[in-house]
């Protein structure tokens, strides 16, 4: 995996932590995610729903206020409307 220059300069200080400051840090980590989400997601964009595997392109229909529902799509066929959590989207 491709580590960019500034992620690389955080990572001496991430080998001194401890587990518990580490789990500290992943959960910053994921509440920055979800706000930056919600500054950029709104109704009608199109978002691309993150797994480990793959990416699924789609829509937001709507935005609460941890999850969206999207209508995921594959070859302009509708997969259907899932609530996904805004951590797992990323602006298309």
């Amino acid at each position: 995996m491709y580590y960019s220059q500034k992620v690389m300069g955080v990572l001496p200080q991430l080998k001194t932590m401890s587990i518990e400051e580490l789990n500290q840090v992943k959960d910053m980590v994921n509440e920055v995610k979800v706000h930056n989400a919600k500054q950029s997601i709104k109704v009608g964009s199109k978002v691309w729903v993150v797994q480990k595997t793959k990416k699924t392109p789609g829509v937001v229909k709507k935005v609460n206020i941890k999850k969206a529902l999207v209508e995921m799509k594959l070859s302009n066929k509708s997969l259907g409307l899932y609530n996904v959590p805004l951590a797992m989207l990323e602006a298309a």
